[in-house]
């Protein structure tokens, strides 16, 4: 399995409700290495382009306005398998769907609010990263 490096973004909910530090400890248990942390209020032009693939659906404005809503906590999240990895841990999208165990499992409550984001793929976790971490990852 190769060694990847993903985004996790701990969303303006999980900021908000004090889970950061416990969701950073999921990742570092599991082996997972911090490449890169960062509190950062996101930009309505940071979360258009990052959100840009879901442009013109109908969902699109009500994950641009929430992810602007607060502040959020990037994290370059490495290691083997991370991209699948991550997403494994964080659960399915849909809190309803998600495992107890899983991030979203326990801390999610709704669709539209669910804790955190994670790359769904090596080229995705590429642009993402370079979104988040303009200056580069150590």
């Amino acid at each position: 399995m190769a060694v990847e490096t993903t985004l996790v973004l701990v969303k303006p909910d999980g900021v908000r409700r004090g889970l950061c530090g416990e969701i950073v400890v999921r990742f570092e248990r599991r082996g997972y290495d911090l490449r890169g942390a960062r509190l950062l209020k996101v930009s309505k032009a940071l979360a258009r382009e990052h959100y840009g693939e879901h442009r013109g659906k109908s969902f699109y404005g009500e994950l641009v306005d929430f992810i602007t809503s607060g502040t959020v906590l990037a994290l370059a999240v490495r290691g083997e398998g991370a991209i699948a990895g991550v997403r494994a841990l964080m659960g399915a999208t849909h809190p309803a769907d998600s495992a107890p165990g899983t991030i979203r499992g326990d801390f999610a409550t709704l669709l539209s609010e669910n804790v955190v984001h994670g790359s769904d793929s090596t080229a995705s976790a590429r642009r993402e990263l370079r979104l988040f971490f303009p200056d580069g990852l150590l």
